[in-house]
């Protein structure tokens, strides 16, 4: 437990010094160590330059630890070539196309994702996104905000 708190620590304050100088989406999740699993995701789908584009997108951006928790196999095939449609529409699945801060969520709305998707939202002591918890919210970008999440949700295609 003390490593995850750590590293959410670590990469909240790697985020935070970053937001300061305002990036883009893409900008913060390469330089953020516990974002390196979603940095490689994002370029192995070739989502690099959309999240480096205007926006403003809004990312439920899943940890390193996150990742890893998927069931055995799953990563690895989301980022073979063959199934880049399937890491697609998962990533996908994790953006919201404007800029949604915490203080706009609502309990019980629901929100579309870019892969095509709504996703539940529930406030409440935790805010959560599906099944994933927010552990970071309102991290600013030049081209709209990060929320980092503990869990890589799933459209329901690949559920």
């Amino acid at each position: 437990m003390k490593k995850i708190n750590l590293t959410i620590l670590s990469t909240i304050f790697t985020l935070f010094l970053f937001s300061a100088n305002a990036q883009t989406i893409s900008a913060l999740a390469s330089q953020a160590d516990d974002l390196s699993t979603l940095n490689a995701a994002i370029k192995a789908a070739g989502l690099e330059e959309t999240l480096k584009g205007d926006g403003p997108f809004t990312v439920f951006a899943p940890t390193n630890e996150a990742f890893e928790a998927l069931p055995d196999g799953v990563l690895e095939s989301l980022l073979k070539p063959e199934n880049k449609d399937k890491l697609v529409a998962v990533l996908t699945y994790h953006v919201v196309g404007g800029k949604v801060m915490s203080s706009d969520l609502k309990d019980g709305s629901m929100a579309k994702t870019v892969e095509g998707n709504d996703v539940n939202i529930k406030v409440g002591p935790k805010v959560k996104i599906n099944d994933a918890t927010v552990v970071k919210a309102d991290i600013n970008a030049d081209n709209g905000v990060v929320h980092i999440v503990d869990t890589v949700i799933l459209p329901p295609s690949l559920q």
